[in-house]
């Protein structure tokens, strides 16, 4: 037996230690080739969103394909957001792929759901207005808080962003990225993530209103290990 995450999305992150003290000021630039790229992969992804919500709507299976795929914009996303503009908790070059990278300072995973009710399709959107509320804040506008995935200004508006900003300073001045910062950083990118993947029907899991600080996700209950019993 194993301990489970608390949520279908696992994020897991590792505060760069050999941050240099000047770079953040120019990643943003260093990182436009894959805003680029991200800019077609994130028109794709809205796509195929819609694809799976009539999908959904019909079977009740979000289709394993389309599944890989956005989970794989949404974790090449993170990987430069983390570099670039929110957090900033590595000076390691993001990967150009979809794919999980485990030498990656930050690593995303969203457990494919078998099935997913037809009925809550309708009203996510409508469910998730509190957390929307949330997520207002920390990323500035109703608007941002659903292009999350393509915020890519030198620094994430809103709390996310003010964070950021505070935290690359200080950086600076002492040549450390504090570390209540960073998990404090990490708790609120979990937060909008969780959202995030709730809003476009990858999960049937509420998001928690609850910050799950840190870079390693807070695991809960046990599973058990295929073929066992």
């Amino acid at each position: 037996m194993f301990p489970a995450p608390a949520h279908p999305l696992c994020v897991e992150a590792t505060l760069d230690p050999r941050l240099t003290r000047w770079k953040w000021l120019v990643k943003w630039i260093l990182a436009i080739p894959h805003y680029i790229v991200l800019l077609f992969l994130q028109v794709v992804f809205l796509l195929l969103s819609v694809v799976a919500f009539f999908s959904i709507l019909i079977t009740g299976r979000y289709p394993r394909p389309l599944f890989d795929f956005n989970v794989g914009v949404i974790r090449w996303s993170t990987r430069v957001n983390y570099y670039a503009n929110a957090v900033m908790g590595t000076d390691q070059y993001p990967p150009f792929t979809l794919k999980d990278v485990p030498g990656y300072p930050i690593r995303v995973d969203i457990t494919y759901p078998e099935k997913l009710s037809r009925g809550l399709v309708l009203v996510k959107w409508l469910l998730v207005v509190p957390q929307l509320l949330v997520v207002v804040l920390l990323l500035t506008s109703g608007w941002k808080a659903y292009r999350y995935l393509d915020d890519y200004s030198p620094f994430s508006s809103g709390l996310i962003g003010l964070l950021t900003l505070v935290a690359v300073a200080i950086l600076t001045c002492t040549g450390r990225y504090p570390k209540g910062l960073f998990d404090l950083l990490m708790g609120l990118v979990r937060w909008t993530l969780r959202v995030l993947v709730y809003v476009y029907l990858m999960t049937d899991k509420y998001p928690p209103f609850r910050l799950d600080m840190g870079g390693s996700e807070p695991m809960t209950g046990i599973v058990e290990p295929a073929g066992s019993g």
